[in-house]
């Protein structure tokens, strides 16, 4: 299909906070099918729509070295269900170039929707709980950075100004 542009912090448009999705349709299984493919041509494991400007609750990952095991999730709510905190290096296909640790708890529950609309629940571990913890943040309007001491975002902002005028 077609491959999304991504947009780049510190567009404001990355702190809006996502709609619920209403209808299970066509163009919803279209903006899924293009946030899939510009995903894996970003080469991440995960994509929320407000990060191609499309203002919807749906968040798209795959952990898989292929791509071969893609998790749709519209509309996901997420319950804490073990809080022990456990740090992975974070980075973020809006934030190209910079990664960071962050401490996020080590279990979820999620409940959601797939793209046909069927409702599912499931428990995630590890770097998937880490994935969608990310995920859903950039659907609230929060980036991974937003966990970070404001000297290191400062710092970060700098590098990124720096980038840009290269």
């Amino acid at each position: 299909m077609a491959i999304l542009p991504i947009l780049k912090y510190p567009n404001s448009r990355l702190r809006e906070k996502a709609k619920t999705v209403e209808v299970f349709d066509e163009r919803i299984k279209d903006i899924v099918t293009n946030m899939l493919d510009t995903m894996m041509d970003a080469k991440g494991i995960g994509l929320a729509a407000t990060q191609v400007d499309i203002h919807l609750r749906i968040v798209v990952t795959d952990i898989s070295e292929d791509y071969s095991s893609p998790i749709i999730f519209i509309n996901p709510e997420m319950k804490i269900t073990d809080d022990t905190p456990k740090s992975y290096t974070e980075g973020c296909l809006s934030i190209p170039g910079i990664q960071e640790p962050v401490e996020r708890p080590t279990e979820v529950l999620v409940n959601a929707f797939d793209q046909e609309g069927n409702p599912f629940e499931q428990k995630y571990t590890g770097l998937m709980a880490t994935c969608i913890q990310h995920e859903i943040d950039h659907l609230n309007g929060k980036l991974f950075i937003d966990y970070l001491s404001p000297l290191k975002r400062q710092l970060i902002r700098k590098q990124i100004k720096k980038n840009k005028s290269k």
